[in-house]
């Protein structure tokens, strides 16, 4: 939900590889001296031409301004020949009365700072060289002189602007007598770049991401129009807060961003700065807060005074709820001191909005660095290029993502030491998609299967085709859905997975109809799944002797409804001949028994209690009955869990296989062997021939085997090793876990897909799978993930909907008018099955507007409403 409310802020790597674009076109438009003027990037010339060779020596003084703390350091750098350095420093507050006053208090202000910081360090008898770092935009002609552009983030001081603020710092510390030589004005982008080109003669990159954000970088002299001289580099600090103030991100700006823009100390201005750093995030969260809120999608709609003032939530509180063990708590502890009441609910959404804003500002910035590099690689002339980042900033450090996100960008920029270049990136992806292409069905594709499987469905309905068909359509007998008039206890049977359950249902009709259950599950171990016929029916009677005691009803008669959930071939509703197993089941002595029987001689075995076993009953039927008691117009079920299955009313005059033309049955599809006659061939990729190789029942179930949850994982599994052999994923290692079959379940696929896993948390899903991987790996895992799994709904869509068509026709109308019982954990539990499939069956059904309408318990209480039904039917032909 807060994925689609927020749409606007997913950038996608086209735009993000357009906005790299963009930024490319800005640099070259500030470099020209004709074109500088009307550029929002200036690309201003910072005089320094070089970086530290490892000669320089001495004593020095620095102060910094521009973040959210005034810093006065000294420096002793060593001339040893192991370029090494010794750094004091001491912190100042920058209060709003200096950040927002006039210019003089200003620089009287930092005078006074760096007058503290000498008597504390004892260094006012020494006269010191001084570097005055200063974040703001500057035109220097001198490297000891900088006119003052435009002030940025949260300063507004009067009269400095088109000055010259080393002038101005000389007479403040004249003022003071500081003995002290201001000898060089940098940005701190550009020392940050310096800082770490000391260590490493690589560096030729500065970035700052903290309460504002810049970067610079060595530029060819050949290439800067505004300065004189073509030999040789300079450093450019490009200045790209300003980015997009002409309106060229406006497509990506949304109305948070604008509203924000709107309410800041500069309208209209440094509006790149203003998507992605520190200063700004914590504000454009509470918007998006707000706005959600009266909406009624957090806190139940009720909006708090502390929520609707500006800056009540900072980039520190974004960081906190963001992180991955302690952030619900934090959220949660956070929004309370709001005065919001959050459930669990409101506190992954509020951390999920988090995430989409650090995210985007981590992406809008990892783009336009790109472009940077890209140029200083392409003004090398080089096709792979070496180089390293200086960083500096708080939102970079503090933040518990910001490190790792630039290593999952489609630009693989690395912070240290490798920058691929976007071809060799662009190739990477080329294999990743061809990989995944097979599992992308276009319209045209799902319309033919459709198609098919409509076909299908009529094969198994016709006598003479019947017997060839892989959709066998078994009528089950079941020849009416509840009317409200069912009473009375009864005891349902669910077996269908790797757990049995008893239940005792008790339906009450009339004015207060109702349905209460009581149930107790049983495990099936493997060796019960898979030993013989007999052990297994014995399993289930001692489980119900177990229920029935623990009822106090061994003595009653109950009517009994059975679901088994596999195919059988009924000759009447209480007579079932098992076709074959699936889901794992490999019980010998059962194919081709009447399971009933098989139940009944158990019971007969144990000679405990007597049982009236009046139906068998399908998982999918027993759906389908559920939601026909509280919706008369549901005459489909579904099944989208462990297995994949439909059945549907059918009138009986196109059962050539049954006896009798009045009114309707229910035919139980069976659809999950779709595709066995190798009709869905062309789709099937070689993943899903490693699937169905590997399973219990080679060559059978091949539609269930794409599209049910047992299998998914299974897929995905056999995805992942492919791609690793190819070096896409885990460095080219297939690790013990991943050589394992069944390891990676779908609830896995679930948990990597949900909207609330940042790709760092999908990280420690796959480190519990035993799977060791990067950020980036997350990011590959979990589109993997997500192709497998949209297909397997659009491959269900398309089934459905050629039930849908059918039923239509059946009905000779224009518009169908239809419920859709639905079960099944991968529908109820997956974040985005039900929805694609959904959108899949408007697609291609477009004549029928269908309701789905998810079952609850459909078969167990299902079980009991068909067996009510059949009694209430039974008497009715008494009679």
């Amino acid at each position: 939900q807060v994925d689609r409310y927020l749409y606007h802020l997913h950038l996608s790597d086209n735009v993000l590889l357009d906005v790299m674009a963009r930024f490319q076109a800005e640099m070259v438009k500030g470099l020209g001296r004709d074109t500088n003027p009307t550029a929002t990037v200036k690309m201003l010339p910072s005089l320094v031409r070089s970086l530290p060779d490892g000669s320089e020596k001495g004593d020095f003084l620095a102060v910094d301004l521009g973040g959210s703390q005034f810093r006065a350091h000294q420096v002793k750098v060593f001339a040893d020949g192991k370029q090494s350095s010794q750094l004091e420093s001491k912190f100042y507050p920058t209060p709003k009365e200096v950040t927002q006053g006039n210019g003089a208090e200003l620089f009287n202000y930092i005078a006074d700072c760096l007058s503290d910081f000498m008597e504390t360090k004892n260094l006012k008898h020494k006269k010191l060289p001084l570097g005055f770092t200063f974040s703001f935009p500057c035109k220097q002609t001198k490297l000891e002189e900088g006119v003052l552009l435009a002030w940025t983030k949260h300063f507004r001081v009067r009269g400095v602007q088109d000055t010259d603020v080393v002038s101005s710092l000389h007479k403040a510390l004249q003022k003071h007598k500081a003995n002290v030589d201001v000898l060089a004005l940098v940005n701190d982008t550009v020392g940050t770049m310096l800082t770490c080109g000391y260590d490493d003669q690589r560096c030729e990159v500065g970035l700052i991401i903290g309460t504002g954000t810049n970067a610079c970088y060595m530029e060819e002299m050949r290439h800067i129009s505004l300065v004189e001289g073509d030999e040789g580099r300079m450093c450019i600090n490009t200045e790209w807060g300003a980015f997009g103030d002409d309106g060229a991100l406006d497509d990506l700006r949304t109305e948070f961003d604008r509203e924000l823009d709107l309410g800041s100390l500069n309208p209209g201005k440094q509006l790149f700065e203003k998507m992605i750093s520190s200063l700004y995030l914590g504000e454009l969260v509470r918007l998006i807060l707000l706005k959600m809120t009266k909406e009624g999608l957090l806190f139940n709609g009720k909006v708090s005074t502390a929520l609707l003032t500006k800056g009540k939530i900072e980039m520190k509180h974004v960081s906190a709820m963001e992180k991955c063990k302690e952030g619900l708590s934090n959220t949660k502890e956070i929004l309370t001191d709001l005065n919001l009441f959050p459930s669990e609910e409101d506190c992954v959404a509020v951390q999920h909005v988090c995430t989409i804003v650090s995210f985007r500002s981590a992406n809008l910035c990892a783009a336009a660095l790109a472009a940077i590099l890209t140029r200083l690689r392409e003004n090398k002339k080089l096709l792979r290029m070496r180089t390293t980042v200086g960083i500096d900033g708080g939102l970079y450090k503090t933040h518990p993502n910001s490190p790792w996100v630039f290593s999952f960008l489609s630009f693989s920029l690395h912070y240290f030491p490798v920058f691929e270049p976007v071809l060799s990136q662009t190739a990477r992806h080329r294999r990743l998609d061809a990989a995944l292409a097979p599992f992308l069905l276009p319209p045209g594709t799902l319309r033919e299967v459709k198609d098919r499987m409509r076909a299908e469905l009529e094969y198994g309905l016709k006598r003479e085709t019947q017997g060839k068909a892989t959709v066998k359509m078994l009528p089950t007998y079941v020849c009416g859905t509840p009317d409200g008039t069912e009473k009375g206890k009864f005891l349902a049977l669910d077996l269908g997975g790797t757990n049995f359950r008893v239940l005792l249902v008790k339906i009450k009709s009339g004015r207060r109809r109702s349905v209460q259950i009581y149930n107790k599950i049983f495990a099936i171990p493997l060796e019960i799944m898979q030993g013989t016929g007999e052990e297994l029916f014995d399993h289930i009677v001692q489980c119900m002797a177990d229920f029935l005691e623990y009822m106090g009803i061994k003595g009653a008669r109950l009517p009994l409804g059975f679901t088994f959930s596999f195919p059988c071939r009924q000759a009447s509703i209480d007579k079932g001949t098992l076709v074959g197993w699936t889901k794992g089941f490999k019980a010998t002595d059962c194919e081709g028994e009447d399971v009933v029987d098989m139940l009944r001689e158990a019971i007969r075995r144990r000679n405990e209690f007597d049982l009236d076993i009046v139906a068998v009953v399908n998982d999918t039927v027993g759906t389908m009955m559920t939601c026909g008691y509280e919706d008369p117009n549901c005459e489909i079920g579904l099944i989208a869990g462990t297995g994949s299955n439909v059945c549907y009313m059918e009138d009986m005059k196109n059962i050539e296989i049954v006896e009798g033309n009045e009114g309707k049955m229910c035919i139980n599809t069976e659809w999950g062997a779709f595709g066995d006659n190798g009709c869905i061939d062309h789709i099937r990729t070689k993943y899903d021939r490693e699937v169905d190789e590997g399973s219990l029942n080679p060559g059978k179930q091949r539609y269930e085997k794409m599209t049910s949850g047992m299998y998914l994982g299974e897929i995905v599994r056999q995805v992942l090793i492919d791609l690793t052999k190819q070096g896409l994923l885990f460095r080219g290692h297939i690790s013990e876990s991943l050589r394992k079959r069944g390891i990676f379940e779908t609830k896995f696929l679930s948990q990597i897909e949900s909207d609330r896993l940042a790709p760092l948390q999908v990280r420690r899903v796959l480190q519990q799978l035993g799977l060791d991987s990067t950020c980036d790996d997350s990011i590959l895992v979990k589109e993997v993930c997500g192709v497998v799994s949209t297909r397997a709904a659009r491959l269900c869509g398309a089934g459905l909907a050629a039930v849908l068509e059918k039923k239509r026709e059946n009905q000779g109308v224009e518009r169908l008018q239809i419920t859709v019982g639905v079960d099944g954990t991968l529908y109820k539990l997956h974040p985005h099955f039900s929805r694609v499939l959904q959108e899949t069956v408007k697609e291609l059904a477009p004549q029928c507007d269908v309701t789905f309408m998810l079952s609850e318990d459909g078969s167990g209480k299902g079980a009991a409403l068909i067996t009510a039904v059949a009694k209430r039917l039974h008497n009715v032909g008494q009679k």
